[in-house]
């Protein structure tokens, strides 16, 4: 069965839920979930003053409904089973988890997947800033799994981003992949300023007919069709994120940099002629 939680509201400051997901609940009953800390600002109060809990948490299955706006943290470290978000939800989903899957029908606030190590994040709307990305001060983003996002993000996304997948189908602001240190980053949308900046290695793929502008410590390398990056495409469709046609037929120009960082990254800009 499915645990489901069911927000009541009146929650006057951010909800903050870290702990409440699947592998560390799996072998507790309803009544001992309910008695699980969260923060409502900084005070403790118990689960149950925000939420009614119906179900069986012992498949590893969460299903949270409601206004989840300010609700924070969800599935942050969670390492296996799979949470479903009716709604939006806030900040911080699925930051540092390392397994399992998360499922937003809404929109997402910031942070999503900040230094995500495994498992699949799906946000079928739109997401904030940093997704992917590091904490500030941290030296390393995302170093593994797939964050999907459906709409448009914000800005950062997969700063210092060290390994994994990162898809968008709507638009990005600036500065995608700054600092990259490896890893894959797809967008269809339109984008805004300076992407690339500062990245040692991995890729970051303009998929649709928008081109940004390449900042000048970028080489220009050639014009091919990436066989890998059509692999990705197999996989980014099985689970049903939307690939447009125009991109399975499409050439690329690729360009390498950050050259003040060695020009071991690319930049794949599809064309559009």
């Amino acid at each position: 069965m499915v645990l489901k939680l069911q927000f009541k509201g009146g929650a006057e400051v951010p909800l903050e839920v870290e702990g409440i997901r699947p592998d560390l609940l799996r072998g507790e009953t309803v009544a001992e979930i309910e008695k699980q800390d969260v923060f409502h600002g900084n005070v403790k109060v118990p689960l149950a003053e925000f939420f009614t809990l119906s179900g069986d948490p012992s498949d590893g299955q969460h299903e949270w409904e409601g206004d989840l706006d300010g609700v924070h943290w969800i599935g942050a470290g969670m390492q296996e089973g799979t949470i479903h978000l009716q709604s939006s939800a806030g900040r911080h989903i699925g930051s540092e988890m390392s397994g399992g899957q998360i499922t937003v029908e809404g929109d997402a606030s910031d942070w999503v997947g900040a230094e995500m190590k495994g498992g699949l994040i799906i946000v079928k709307g739109r997401a904030g800033h940093l997704v992917g990305s590091a904490y500030r001060g941290s030296a390393r983003g995302m170093t593994g799994g797939t964050i999907l996002v459906h709409g448009d993000v914000g800005n950062e996304i997969g700063h210092s981003m060290r390994r994994g997948l990162l898809a968008v189908g709507g638009d990005t602001g600036d500065l995608i992949g700054f600092n990259m240190l490896a890893g894959t980053i797809l967008v269809w949308g339109e984008s805004g300023i300076r992407h690339g900046a500062g990245m040692k290695r991995g890729t970051i793929g303009f998929m649709g007919d928008h081109r940004p502008g390449v900042l000048v410590s970028f080489k220009r390398g050639c014009r091919f069709r990436p066989g890998a990056i059509m692999l990705i495409l197999k996989y980014i469709e099985r689970l049903e994120f939307p690939v447009p046609d125009a991109s399975w037929d499409a050439d690329y120009e690729l360009f390498h940099g950050d050259m003040l960082e060695g020009g071991r990254g690319e930049m794949l800009l599809k064309v559009t002629d």
